[in-house]
């Protein structure tokens, strides 16, 4: 057995892919369905050997929000530099909900509320500022 991809739905596909090549992803494949009026859009890290996607899902003619809740929980990427990784974030104006105090875990959301975990690669960096101090943003 392979795991394949993890399924998203959004409200709006441009919003979504901007995030989420903001956080380092890239488009593998997308299609539109203008039959089913839905676009699927695929993307991987890119990594050799990492063959796991994330496959969102447009359905065009939804304009309400998808409900959210806990029992989705969140997706996980490993970084190479957490300060780094979520200093880029914020600069491209991503709000970091769950800051990196610990130097080792941060969360980030997409714009239709799906979180993500951003884990320090090996062990955790030493705290340091000003994430060290950084208080929460809203749920994470």
């Amino acid at each position: 057995m392979r795991f394949l991809h993890t399924m998203l739905r959004v409200r709006d596909l441009e919003a979504a892919l901007a995030f989420f090549t903001k956080l380092g992803l890239r488009v593998t494949r997308r299609h539109d369905y203008e039959s089913g009026r839905f676009t699927l859009a695929f993307l991987s890290t890119g990594e050799p050997g990492d063959l796991a996607e994330i496959e969102i899902t447009h359905n065009w003619d939804n304009a309400e929000a998808y409900g959210t809740g806990r029992f989705f929980g969140h997706l996980a990427f490993e970084v190479d530099d957490i300060y780094a990784t979520c200093e880029n974030l914020q600069n491209a104006g991503i709000v970091i909900h769950r800051p990196p105090r610990d130097g080792r875990m941060a969360f980030v959301k997409s714009p239709d509320g799906q979180s993500v975990e951003l884990l320090q690669k090996g062990e955790a960096l030493a705290k340091a500022e000003p994430w060290a101090s950084m208080g929460n943003v809203g749920d994470w």
